[in-house]
């Protein structure tokens, strides 16, 4: 009986097929990276608010006044008292009823000087210009409930990890294609409940559910674009990683047409529903069905691909090799149960995880230039296009591992000089810490590739799925370790990131090199890598 992998070859490891499929699981990746870089836009800083004193709405409708009107009735004498107060977090501790003047509601403490006028902290009547602008205005995330908006993006992030293992082990039990349509359905759900939610609670419990399915999605269309080409091809791999790009350099536009939260919230949830049509027309990875012992519909399926390429299977393919391997439910011990197998796991699971924290904190720390955010946003997601296009160019010649190393490498050393160049000029700064953005970027879009390619096919998704959820780890730990860490000294973070940059690369020449090498199918292909 032929091998799958000399069935592919008879079918075709990239012909049209592979292609059409290819470029519809695509699409995956511009909806997830505009979930998980979301959080900038839908928690923008409201521009200008206040707090308002009881009965002032009251008040205010009687006397006609204008929302102007109002904040120079409130805040103006604040600010005169206590040049120091801008009326944002505390306001004067009175109290207004009817028989407070129009023309000057604060008569009855014109005995008192505005410095000893009495004051109070706000919890919860603060006013808006845009009151419906961005969830920080919706759920009144500012003054002491400000640490709650990053807790939304934690919440998103723990959903991330919770779909990495629950999703990751789904997929390898009951088939990638049915996990990866439930994923969509979930964040396209779970996106219009977060976008109605009618308190934070409700926000935080669907977004949480969001990232979880979203995670699901990404994850799962990744492994089926790897299973289903040849080793040749693989790259495709890394070409995903480009629309994830896409992703980002597309939201600020969306945000920038969409004036509200909501709205933004929509537009990136409502696309999932259309990936349920991929019922029709993306099958199961043929090679999971190999290893469920499935080999007839497998055959059916890999037919069905050559008659799209154009090609026809020789009629001594009646059966393909199924995997010799017992199938049964994978779980971590798999990953670690021999030599190399275990090896592997270790430094990938490190690699994830240094890839994730470098990469988010070097994001945040170009974002906290200033300017304006919609163009920042996009030229910081342009910086990556050159990433992917240098794997694309390097991959096939030279191999997995050296473009891997040198990357991580790169990333450190440009961090470490960074940290030691004069502020005097922010010219050289800016383009050295850019130069560590594309290193980093390079690495992180590797180890997908890498990762998919050290696993057998029996825990390639188990396999992605544990190792991945460190790169979610890294992406909780990374606002705390920035911004703990610079307020001992600005360029501290950059040296710790220096350090995890340089083992990391250090590492990764440890692994074995895939280039050409036949997706494994079983734990003792793995181990046989040289």
């Amino acid at each position: 009986m032929p091998s799958f992998d000399e069935v592919l070859k008879e079918a075709g490891e990239f012909g049209r097929f592979q292609k059409r499929v290819f470029f519809l699981l695509c699409q995956t990746g511009i909806t997830f990276s505009s979930l998980f870089a979301s959080v900038v836009f839908l928690g923008q800083a409201p521009g200008n608010y206040w707090c308002r004193i009881p009965g002032a709405a009251e008040i205010s409708e009687r006397c006609g006044w204008t929302l102007e009107e109002e904040q120079n009735f409130t805040v103006l004498p604040l600010h005169l008292g206590n040049g120091s107060s801008s009326g944002e977090c505390e306001r004067l501790d009175v109290m207004w009823d009817a028989s407070v003047s129009c023309s000057s509601p604060l008569a009855h403490y014109s005995n008192r000087s505005t410095g000893n006028l009495p004051l109070t902290a706000c919890h919860d009547n603060w006013v808006y210009k845009q009151p419906h602008s961005s969830i920080v205005s919706e759920y009144n995330l500012v003054c002491g409930n400000a640490w709650m908006l990053d807790l939304s993006q934690a919440i998103l992030n723990l959903g991330f990890l919770t779909g990495a293992f629950i999703l990751g082990y789904a997929a390898d039990r009951y088939g990638r294609i049915l996990i990866y349509l439930l994923s969509c359905l979930g964040v396209g759900i779970c996106g219009i409940i977060v976008a109605f939610a009618p308190n934070f609670t409700v926000f935080l419990t669907f977004r949480f559910l969001q990232g979880m399915f979203g995670k699901g999605t990404w994850m799962t269309c990744y492994v089926i674009v790897t299973e289903i080409v040849g080793s040749d091809q693989r790259i495709v791999g890394i070409v995903i990683q480009i629309f994830f790009t896409l992703g980002i350099m597309i939201l600020p536009g969306i945000a920038y047409l969409v004036p509200t939260w909501q709205g933004i919230q929509l537009a990136i949830s409502l696309p999932n529903f259309l990936f349920l049509l991929y019922y029709w027309v993306v099958p199961e990875s043929p090679r999971w069905l190999l290893t469920r012992k499935k080999g007839e519909k497998a055959l059916k399926i890999m037919h069905n691909i050559a008659k799209h390429n154009g090609k026809y299977l020789s009629p001594h393919y009646s059966e393909i090799t199924v995997s010799n391997e017992e199938v049964s439910n994978p779980s971590f011990l798999d990953l670690v149960r021999t030599p190399q197998m275990r090896r592997n796991t270790v430094i990938l699971m490190y690699a994830w995880f240094a890839s994730a924290l470098i990469y988010q904190g070097l994001v945040m720390r170009l974002g906290i230039v200033g300017g304006n955010l919609y163009l920042d946003f996009f030229i910081s997601g342009a910086v990556e296009l050159p990433a992917a296009l240098l794997i694309l160019v390097t991959i096939d010649r030279i191999g997995r591992r050296l473009p891997f190393a040198i990357s991580n490498i790169v990333a450190g050393i440009a961090c470490l000089i960074t940290a030691f160049l004069p502020e005097d000029i922010p010219w050289l700064k800016t383009t050295v810490a850019t130069l560590g953005r594309l290193g980093i970027t390079m690495a992180f879009e590797i180890v997908y590739l890498v990762n998919t390619e050290l696993y057998p096919t029996t825990l390639r998704n188990f396999g992605v799925s544990l190792c991945s959820s460190l790169c979610d780890l890294g992406g909780i730990i990374a606002p705390f370790l920035l911004f703990r860490l610079a307020a001992i000294w600005l360029e501290l973070p950059l040296i710790i990131f220096s350090i995890l940059a340089v083992v990391c690369g250090i590492l990764v020449l440890l692994l074995p090199e895939t280039k050409g090498i036949s997706l494994p199918e079983t734990v003792e292909d793995v181990e046989q890598f040289s």
